[in-house]
């Protein structure tokens, strides 16, 4: 990306609710989509942050959308994605959601079976119309980290993911260091290990303008 490019970043968890006062959600904080955002910004880069609900404050300068929900944020992504020639997909989706959202409190009783059901696959849906967009994946993983990034790499035709690894001394949340492997189509790995997230971004962009 020598010269300006569009970038479309999404970032934090999605809420899928059960029913009004309870959700499914992760760990997610937003702070490594947030901080992408702020460094392409300051590289002069037109951005759009699509965030989940976060306790960030809006990076000014930047064209914001909040959403809650996976359903919304496939329907915000596909709004912007045609107006961007690069997609960075930060935001942790649930994978799974309620089959059907109940409209009053769920009283708390013996037992009580919630269906669920998948959510979409957002960035794979939009990998299979990119043309000659970039679309970076990122992916986070308790074990073979690289193995399943390659995987999710080919099955989504992405040009790039960035992986993470979430166990014993490796906490990837919040606002602290970061390890991550960012993994290209060719085979190749380059490593970030223990740098705060700003320097994760920076190396990110870095890496994305070289492909």
């Amino acid at each position: 990306m020598p010269s300006r490019k569009r970038i479309l970043i999404t970032a934090g968890p999605t809420r899928e609710m059960l029913d009004p006062v309870r959700f499914i959600s992760n760990l997610s904080t937003g702070e490594m989509g947030y901080a992408i955002a702020k460094v392409a910004h300051a590289r002069r880069h037109p951005v759009t942050l699509i965030s989940g609900p976060t306790a960030l404050q809006r990076p000014p300068g930047i064209k914001f959308v909040p959403i809650v929900t996976a359903s919304e944020l496939k329907k915000a992504c596909g709004r912007a994605f045609a107006r961007h020639d690069v997609l960075i997909m930060v935001a942790a989706v649930c994978d799974f959601t309620a089959a059907k959202m109940q409209k009053h409190k769920i009283r708390r009783i013996k037992t009580k079976q919630i269906r669920l059901q998948r959510t979409p696959d957002i960035i794979a849906e939009l990998a299979k119309r990119k043309g000659k967009r970039r679309v970076i994946g990122f992916c986070l993983e308790t074990r073979d980290w690289l193995g399943n990034a390659r995987k999710k790499l080919a099955q989504k035709n992405l040009d790039g993911i960035v992986a993470s690894y979430y166990g014993k001394g490796a906490v990837p949340f919040g606002a602290g260091r970061m390890t991550a492997a960012f993994v290209d189509p060719k085979g190749g790995v380059y490593k970030v290990k223990n740098k705060p997230k700003r320097q994760v971004a920076r190396a990110l962009l870095d890496w994305i303008e070289a492909l």
